[in-house]
């Protein structure tokens, strides 16, 4: 059974350190400050932009071939999912949870696209971390401007 999470936070902020997007969860500074306060309509909408942007950096790099297998080794391992999570974002969680446990992404029914498929799994996650920061970063540069 997947149970909903509180926060998306991975134990990796970097806000306060000055960055605008956290290196972990991929929010907004101000969503990290403001998130207890918020509303769940709100935190649905935060978690929406987040999936969007990482679903879309996932299928850039792996592809989900066998959904049972992924949701066997999810609930087997008890990895935390925002209900409704899309699959490649689960996948990515379970690539995230595994770590360098994970060698082979047959292990969780995913394959990696031709361009990755001579990367290690902890290579072709740091690509997608990096892939997924810098979305989320130009996509708050985008709405959230700073003005001089």
């Amino acid at each position: 059974m997947l149970t909903r999470i509180k926060t998306p936070c991975i134990g990796v902020c970097s806000t306060g350190i000055g960055d605008s997007v956290c290196r972990g969860c991929k929010r907004f500074a101000h969503e990290v400050i403001g998130w207890n306060a918020y509303s769940e309509a709100e935190r649905d909408s935060i978690m929406q932009r987040i999936e969007t942007l990482l679903s879309q950096v996932v299928q850039n790099h792996i592809r989900v071939i066998d959904a049972a297998k992924l949701q066997e080794q999810l609930e087997q391992q008890r990895v935390r999912i925002y209900p409704g999570l899309n699959i490649y974002c689960q996948a990515f969680e379970a690539i995230r949870t595994f770590g360098g446990q994970l060698k082979d992404l047959d292990w969780i029914g995913c394959e990696a696209l031709p361009a990755h498929r001579d990367l290690p799994v902890s290579e072709i996650k740091k690509s997608m971390d990096d892939a997924f920061y810098l979305l989320s970063s130009a996509h708050y540069e985008r709405y959230f401007p700073v003005l001089t």
